[in-house]
């Protein structure tokens, strides 16, 4: 059954928002119960995941520490919308934020397809040094602020790796026909193309039916999500190729941010970078148990030669490295490796 180890979805809230929204009061569960102003964060994972569960810590400091002024509500499992949808909803003001796949920036800016390139990280404290710090990238998140999308932070993702219905990935020819699941972004589906497979862009909602009915015949991801949407069931080959470290980032209209004090936005700011190490730690932990939770539905794991992957989407750098803004973030993440 699709889904098997994931929680149900929280109990929607009436929430105040910062005047982009109707006005009511906290979270039924009363995670953030007798907070002035809630904010809706949109999730496309459960409740569990690290990222949910670090902005849920995130939402109990905040409110405590601007005296009840502010907390956040999580609405998890795609409750909102694809990630796709929902930037389109922080946009307009219609929520207030939404973690979204770095791949989608792209759709925006096509510079950000340099931080979203295979085999560009050596380690998610590398990733997560670099993508949250504002000399590296600041001039390309600044970007996306006429497209009313704010970055506040990036989130480690974990590391993809593909899986498949038809045995071990272990080279390039072993993915000759095969048509895999990637995030709906040119560089996704180039990467894919250089490692020798077919990427097929399709929301994360959908991969279940589609591997299982054969119309897909893998996909790539993190163990987090290989496990909890039960994919391990009917892909049972999980190939470590490492190709890819994606960000994450948590995403808001720039009126809202600016709706903020200048007081309560540097206790945001804090929380904000708490957060991130907050999240790689449960990260790290929870691939280790999904891992285990995967082999124990029948999941294969299986290392791959790495540098054969790594030489192969090399041509993907050169392409994707084109402009001044782009070659001064690639450069800095190069320079910030060991």
């Amino acid at each position: 059954m699709q889904g098997r180890r994931m929680l149900g979805t929280l109990s929607a809230a009436v929430v105040i928002t910062m005047g982009l929204a109707s006005c009511s009061a906290g979270a039924e569960d009363g995670s953030a119960d007798g907070a002035e102003t809630v904010f809706r964060v949109a999730f496309n994972q459960d409740i569990n995941h690290p990222q949910a569960r670090a902005l849920t810590e995130l939402s109990d400091e905040l409110e405590t520490r601007t005296d009840g002024r502010y907390a956040l509500e999580l609405y998890t499992d795609e409750t909102l919308g694809d990630q796709a949808a929902t930037i389109e909803q922080v946009q307009s003001g219609t929520i207030d934020f939404a973690v979204v796949a770095g791949p989608l920036l792209e759709n925006f800016e096509p510079d950000f397809s340099t931080v979203n390139l295979p085999y560009l990280y050596e380690s998610p404290e590398h990733q997560m040094s670099v993508l949250n710090d504002r000399e590296v990238v600041g001039e390309l998140y600044d970007t996306l602020v006429d497209d009313n999308i704010q970055i506040l932070t990036a989130y480690h993702g974990g590391v993809r790796n593909v899986y498949s219905t038809d045995g071990p990935v272990k080279t390039p020819a072993d993915l000759a026909g095969q048509k895999i699941r990637v995030i709906g972004s040119d560089t996704n589906v180039r990467m894919m193309e250089l490692m020798g497979g077919v990427g097929t862009p399709m929301a994360q909602g959908e991969v279940f039916t589609a591997i299982q009915s054969g119309v897909l015949d893998g996909a790539e991801n993190n163990e987090l999500i290989y496990s909890s949407l039960s994919h391990d069931e009917i892909a049972p080959y999980y190939s470590r190729t490492e190709h890819l470290m994606m960000p994450d980032y948590l995403v808001t209209n720039p009126t809202v941010w600016e709706g903020i004090s200048e007081e309560d936005r540097a206790v945001f700011e804090e929380l904000l970078a708490t957060s991130v190490d907050t999240e790689l730690e449960l990260f790290s932990a929870a691939v280790d148990e999904a891992t285990a939770a995967a082999e124990e539905a029948g999941a294969q794991f299986g290392d791959v030669d790495v540098e054969v992957f790594r030489e192969a989407v090399q041509p993907l750098h050169e392409e994707s490295v084109t402009s001044d803004t782009a070659r001064s973030v690639y450069d800095a993440i190069e320079a910030a490796r060991g």
